[in-house]
Formats: structure tokens, sequence, C-alpha cells
């Protein structure tokens, strides 16, 4: 009985530490860590004006239909774009719900932008990220929409594309993938532009 009362003052002991220093001094550390080297990402990455207000995430999408906006890609996360209920639609490839959205973001693509109904469409212009919450389309997603949004702005094309050039992320460490425009900050770059602050 002895070595039991022992055995398990021992083991409550072992709980007790690891318990401080898994649930508390580790996070805590690992919290200072980051406020210390990666405050802005730490944070999450806000975007904020002049004024103090957050305008969005540079890591998270937001929703934009306007004309004069460029268009995130699909999402299905909640009702589009929603942090606390990220995820994809799990729809399988031979999925014909799948398939039919698919073709009606295809055929909407299209009309949006003044193309062709044969036209190719970037995969990112009508499919949605694992996520549902990607910042970011392709470039040839961009190029694509830039005509329209040069015309409901009033900008040149020309204009339109050095925006476009300048809120593009490059490759993960220059290599690993593909450079992404994030639709947030072009789109803010643009409501600059048209009230004469860029």
């Amino acid at each position: 009985m002895k070595t039991l009362f022992h055995e398990l003052r021992s083991a409550l002991l072992a709980t007790v530490a690891l318990a401080a220093v898994c649930c508390g001094l580790y996070p805590l550390l690992v919290f200072g860590i980051a406020q210390l080297c990666f405050p802005a990402q730490a944070n999450g990455s806000l975007i904020v004006d002049p004024h103090g207000t957050v305008l969005g995430s540079r890591r998270i999408g937001q929703p934009f239909t306007a004309d004069k906006y460029f268009h995130p890609r699909p999402s299905s996360a909640g009702n589009g774009y929603d942090p606390t209920s990220s995820g994809g639609s799990n729809l399988g490839p031979t999925s014909q719900k799948l398939r039919d959205a698919i073709a009606q973001n295809v055929a909407d693509y299209r009309a949006q932008n003044g193309l062709a109904t044969n036209a190719p469409v970037p995969a990112d212009a009508v499919t949605g990220s694992a996520s549902g919450l990607d910042p970011h389309i392709s470039l040839e997603n961009a190029a694509l929409q830039a005509p329209r949004v040069a015309k409901a702005r009033g900008l040149s094309l020309d204009r339109v594309g050095q925006l476009i050039k300048e809120n593009t992320d490059p490759p993960n460490l220059g290599l690993l993938g593909e450079p992404g425009v994030n639709v947030l900050r072009l789109n803010l770059a643009l409501d600059g532009t048209n009230n004469g602050s860029q």
C-alpha cells in the first residue's frame, strides 16, 4: 500500500509539473518570442487605415463583387471567407454538384469579364481553396479581370497592371509555389488611386 501511494504521488507531481511547463511556460515562451520577433504576423497580419480602423488581414480573403474591384476565388467557408468556419466544399471530382457549381462559376466569370463563351478560365477563378480563406488569385486571373476594373474606375489598363504588379507576392522562400496577387491589398490600392492618394 505504501508503494501504491508513493507511485500515485510521483504520478501526480509529474502531471502537475508537465501541465505547468506544457500548458503555461511553453505557450508563454512561444507567445513572447512571436511578439518580439514577428509582431505583425503574430497579431493577424492586419491591414489598418490611418485612423486605426482594421480593414482586414493580409492572410484572409474577403468577398468583393462590384465591377470596380478584383474578385477573389470562390469560398465555401461559412457564407464565404468566414475565418471561424474555414474549410472547403469537401466535394470530390466525381460530384455532380461540384461539376455544376464549376460550370456556373465559369459562365459567370466569362460574363462578368466580357470574355468569349469558349474563352479559357483560370482554375483559381472558379474553384475554392482547401481553407476557403485564400487571399490570393493567380496573375492570369488578375490579368483577365483588369480590363473590367480599369473600365469601371476610369483608369488606364497600364495603371491597373502596375498596381497588380505592386500587390503580387512572390513564391514562398522565392521558389515554392507561384506568385499570387493579394486581392484585398490590390483593391485597397485601387481605392487609394481613385481617392487621389496614390
